[in-house]
């Protein structure tokens, strides 16, 4: 079993600004990340803008410069790879951890699917994009059901349902509909949501408004089926016909996952346990950082406020080992 004086699991944006700033602690941290670093960037839709525009994202005092103010998906996969050599971090690529167990000498084993390590410190930073929400419905596994959009392309000259109403629903109707596709949303909500993009809204609205995109709010999807997806408005079934569908109903975080190492769960919001100025949750020594401290709010925590958990934590950290009271970050 192998020693480390930190394992951080996960390898996305915040997982490598906790292991930074680890780094200016005196620790030698450890990322394991079950595919390559911010892989949940690498599997947003291809021409995917940001929210966030790039010095929002930037980690480690590395400056995120590009000519456009919002970074496309591109721009981001090149700058986290450029800080990670920078930097010099330690990364353990496709290895995914597959449980976490607390010694009685007050010590974790960290068992992966390579390999098994020993260390006083765990920094849970796995986010929650691989973790699609189901909706239980029957038909929801076939294969032309996805809950992931890439790209617009095969999507050509077909048939499309696309299931939600926030920003991944809207950019997905609307890349398919640049593509050729006749694209039909379906959202249980009665209007649009808040949260959609302000800049992307007005252009999905006149697609709607002239016919050239479909929008059916208060659906509430029933059944798919090979060709038809089965639905409900205020009580009347109908279906409609389809030859790809894209449930686009949101993540969670890996609430078993946690428990299975004893970090409580709040029922209600789907939280971790946790200090909010430490980011430690209720097992000693155990941290969370990023957007898995949001629970089911994806809205709350961002990379641009996500990024800046590490340092709590390596302050935490630190104040443990000297024996200071804890500093709190405003």
């Amino acid at each position: 079993m192998k020693t480390e004086e930190c394992i951080i699991v996960g390898g996305g944006p915040c997982g490598l600004a906790a292991a930074i700033a680890m780094k200016k602690i005196g620790k030698n941290p450890l990322v394991v990340e079950k595919g390559n670093i911010v892989n949940a960037i690498y599997g947003y839709p291809t021409h995917q803008t940001f929210f966030s525009s790039s010095e929002k994202l930037a980690i480690g005092d590395v400056p995120f410069i590009i000519e456009e103010r919002k970074p496309h998906r591109n721009q981001a996969l090149v700058y986290y790879r450029e800080v990670v050599k920078l930097k010099e971090l330690r990364i353990n690529r496709f290895e995914q951890v597959e449980r976490v167990e607390k010694q009685e000498s007050g010590l974790f084993h960290v068992h992966t699917s390579k390999d098994a390590y020993e260390t006083p410190y765990v920094v849970i930073a796995t986010g929650y994009y691989d973790h699609p929400n189901y909706m239980n419905i029957p038909g929801e596994e076939m294969d032309h059901v996805f809950h992931y959009f890439k790209e617009a392309h095969p999507f050509f000259d077909t048939d499309v349902v696309v299931i939600g109403g926030k920003n991944s629903s809207v950019d997905a109707a609307l890349e398919l509909h640049k593509a050729g596709a006749r694209v039909t949303v379906m959202y249980r909500g009665s209007d649009y949501s808040p949260s959609v993009k302000p800049w992307i809204l007005p252009e999905f609205e006149a697609l709607v408004r002239s016919g050239e995109v479909k929008m059916i709010f208060e659906a509430n999807v029933k059944a798919i089926e090979k060709g038809a997806v089965a639905y409900e408005v205020n009580g009347v079934e109908q279906t409609i016909k389809n030859d790809f569908v894209f449930a686009m109903t949101g993540y969670h975080p890996d609430h078993a996952f946690l428990r299975k190492m004893g970090v409580g769960i709040d029922a209600e919001t789907g939280r971790p346990i946790y200090d909010e100025h430490t980011k430690e949750t209720n097992v000693e020594n155990i941290f969370i950082a990023g957007v898995i401290a949001a629970g089911n709010n994806a809205n709350e925590i961002f990379i641009e406020n996500g990024r800046f958990h590490g340092e709590e934590i390596a302050a935490a950290i630190e104040t443990k080992e000297k024996g200071l009271e804890p500093e709190v970050f405003e």
